[in-house]
């Protein structure tokens, strides 16, 4: 399978709008929203976003066009580490197209979202989205922290805050 274009996708997303004469408000939370935070050639292989509508439609017309898709009416339980608290509501609007909007996570927030994976790749992510928007490694600490406290008690938060710990260490010394 090739990577996924943002060009086709928000085509997609119109045609959707289109079909289903239908408002679509998404949250996307993964690799495509980084066309939007300024790394436009980022390659991705699906759709992760948060959808608060039409979640089961979407599903099945992208999967209809051969698109790859997580969607979530809740993006926060998709790890034992929750999202920091007001995420959503901290988005803001990327792309506003007819019925279409495309939001985006908050710069932090999006890199908390990235440590809670922190495979190689959501750590240069995470870099490249701390540099270019300036979140400093105390924005990130905090909403580390926040992440953890309004999670529940689990191993995988000593994890996490390990990974957390670990990623300020690299951006410090990049």
């Amino acid at each position: 399978m090739s990577p996924l274009s943002p060009d086709k996708v928000l085509s997609l997303l119109n045609e959707f709008t289109r079909h289903y004469q239908r408002p679509l408000q998404i949250l996307l939370v993964g690799g495509l929203a980084l066309h939007f935070y300024g790394l436009p050639d980022r390659a991705t292989m699906d759709v992760d976003a948060e959808v608060k509508s039409g979640l089961e439609e979407l599903f099945h017309f992208l999967k209809e066009h051969h698109i790859p898709a997580d969607l979530s009416e809740n993006f926060s339980g998709w790890s034992v580490i929750a999202m920091p608290p007001g995420y959503a509501e901290r988005s803001g609007v990327a792309l506003q197209s007819g019925r279409l909007e495309i939001k985006i996570l908050a710069p932090a927030d999006f890199i908390i979202a990235k440590l809670r994976r922190f495979t190689e790749t959501d750590i240069q992510d995470a870099l490249f989205v701390a540099k270019k928007h300036g979140v400093s490694p105390e924005e990130v600490n905090q909403a580390a922290e926040s992440a953890i406290s309004h999670s529940a008690k689990d191993t995988a938060l000593f994890l996490f805050r390990r990974n957390v710990e670990e990623f300020l260490r690299i951006m410090k010394n990049n």
